[in-house]
């Protein structure tokens, strides 16, 4: 059980016995008020009942009058709805009887004396009843208030020794570890790090034993460590990071910089003296590299170093100790080599891919013409040839055109001519180019957009590409006599959003943070539905560069919705 948890339980505990007393005192408060208005509603009301049929009687030595008769008569009837004694009932009755008889004589009647003796004697009689109770209630009303007494007395006395317990020893529990705890903490500060704490409890304090023994023996451990090694393993490792052709910056939690190595220094234009053990923040108020180093997020930079301009990725490591980060490293890596025969390799495929482009053109018009049936007629055989070279000119020239694309892109050679058009147009042109692919495949094509959403500021011919691109995606995963639905919608007060939804098979969620990268093919596609794997990165590209956004959704079973987003003309 937790200290919390005790400590409740012992609040709680005297709480409860706060309310046994209380509960007790009420309870035996109540049975002697109960007793009390048994005498004063039982008994007392009787004696009173008689009293006053008594006084009325005496009142009179014949013949009652009309006052007399309704006193009498409103007192018997009372003291008949009080019965609460033995022999009570018979007197009562005894009463009526012959108060009965003495209103129907008359004033003379020889034996009205008597029937006034026999009334006051049966009321005395019922008065002297309740009397008798009263005395006898009220000596058992004081019994009861002498055990009472005496119960209460004893459990109070009981109650309060525990409660007097209680307090003694319950602060002891919480202050005599914490009182020891100190004690061992003294002598650990002064260096004797053989101190053990030995709390038995299963709670916070057994915990905080366990940790502080710990603790002393890691610190003992420490003490008693080769710092001779310790010192020669940090020199090695200095060593072999300023051996290394990365710039390596070293940081703690608190943004100091522990270490940098040569290159790093070299780099960032400081020796390293004047950049170990600074706060990196206010260096990086004074030195550009630096401050992108610490606050950019970009993974490749371009950095002035050697007289010349060099490519460098930027990775940074965190440092952690028992899943708390205690510090991050940051390393440049030089890539000014791949860098170079990257563009080497983009040049090469524009050239490549420009060059294919004609000859590819002229196979499609010579195969056009071949099908032409003025040149010859053809066998099966010989169409069926025809038809394949026709299908394989068509998918390198589509080939040639994505990879030209994607050199332009990587070049920075994109041409992008900016317009005004209303989406109606954008929407029209794409659907008109893939009517006949939807229509084979038996594959509607839903269109939503309204004439009075606003123009758009694009580049026509990108932008129907890369929706064509999408919608002839959406057509290639979608199952036969199935639907797509391309919707067109106000995005934000300045976007418009396109959307493309199929309900094909859908995307694994794993696969959907990759499937805008060059190359990336969605596993598990069937051979009509594979292609490249640079339309969609082309896409973002083209959307990107107009200052758009494009993504996915997507569920398995669901299908897909590929969307993309232009900005408003005239923002």
């Amino acid at each position: 059980m937790t200290i919390k948890n005790k400590l409740r339980a012992g609040i709680s505990f005297l709480f409860f016995l706060a309310i046994i007393c209380c509960g007790l005192s009420i309870f035996y408060v109540s049975r002697l008020s109960e007793d009390e208005k048994n005498i004063l509603k039982n008994n007392y009301q009787s004696v009173q009942y008689t009293k006053n049929i008594c006084v009325a009687v005496d009142a009179s030595h014949g013949a009652l009058n009309g006052q007399q008769i309704k006193v009498i008569e409103e007192n018997l009837s009372a003291e008949g709805h009080d019965i609460t004694e033995p022999g009570e009932r018979q007197l009562t009755d005894s009463l009526r009887s012959k108060f009965e008889t003495l209103k129907r004589i008359d004033s003379n009647a020889s034996n009205a004396g008597e029937l006034h003796a026999a009334i006051r004697k049966l009321s005395y009689g019922i008065m002297q009843l309740n009397m008798n109770a009263i005395e006898h209630k009220y000596a058992a009303a004081t019994d009861t208030a002498t055990s009472d007494t005496v119960i209460l007395a004893f459990v109070g006395s009981f109650l309060f020794l525990v409660a007097f317990s209680f307090v003694v020893n319950f602060p002891g529990y919480i202050a005599n570890p914490i009182k020891e705890l100190t004690e061992r903490i003294k002598e650990v500060s002064n260096r004797n790090y053989q101190q053990q704490l030995n709390f038995k409890s299963n709670d916070e304090f057994g915990e905080l034993g366990q940790a502080f023994n710990t603790m002393t023996k890691k610190l003992d451990e420490y003490e008693h460590s080769n710092l001779a090694s310790i010192l020669f393993e940090k020199r090695r490792i200095e060593t072999i990071i300023n051996s290394m052709h990365d710039a390596i910056i070293g940081l703690d939690e608190k943004s100091v910089i522990i270490f940098a190595n040569e290159v790093a220094s070299t780099l960032i234009g400081l020796p390293e003296k004047n950049l170990t053990g600074k706060y990196a923040p206010d260096i990086a108020l004074e030195n550009d590299l630096l401050r992108n180093l610490l606050v950019n997020d970009e993974h490749k930079m371009k950095i002035y170093a050697d007289n010349r301009e060099s490519y460098y990725n930027k990775e940074v490591l965190a440092v952690t100790s028992k899943d708390k980060v205690i510090g991050k490293v940051i390393i440049l890596k030089n890539i000014t080599e791949f860098q170079q025969l990257d563009e080497a390799k983009t040049n090469f495929i524009a050239t490549i891919s420009h060059e294919l482009k004609t000859p590819i053109s002229s196979i499609k018009m010579s195969l056009k013409l071949l099908e032409d049936n003025r040149i010859g007629n053809m066998n099966t055989e010989q169409k069926q040839l025809l038809e394949n070279i026709d299908e394989d000119a068509r998918r390198l020239l589509q080939i040639t055109g994505e990879l030209l694309d994607m050199a332009q892109v990587e070049t920075g050679k994109l041409q992008l001519n900016f317009g005004k058009t209303h989406p109606a147009n954008i929407v029209d042109y794409a659907v008109k180019a893939l009517k006949t692919t939807a229509e084979q495949k038996q594959v509607s094509i839903n269109v939503h957009c309204d004439e009075d959403l606003p123009d758009v500021k694009a580049d026509l011919d990108k932008t129907t590409w890369v929706l064509i691109n999408l919608l002839s995606n959406a057509i290639k995963y979608s199952h036969e006599k199935s639907v797509v639905d391309l919707v067109v919608k106000q995005y934000k007060a300045d976007e418009i959003e396109f959307s493309v939804q199929d309900h094909g098979r859908g995307i694994d969620q794993k696969y959907l943070a990759r499937i805008f990268e060059r190359y990336f093919k969605v596993p598990g596609a069937t051979f009509d539905q594979t292609g490249t794997g640079l339309g969609l990165a082309i896409a973002k590209d083209f959307i990107e560069a107009q200052a758009g956004k494009i993504g996915v959704e997507s569920e398995l079973g669901e299908g897909s919705r590929f969307y993309f987003t232009l900005k408003r003309f005239g923002n």
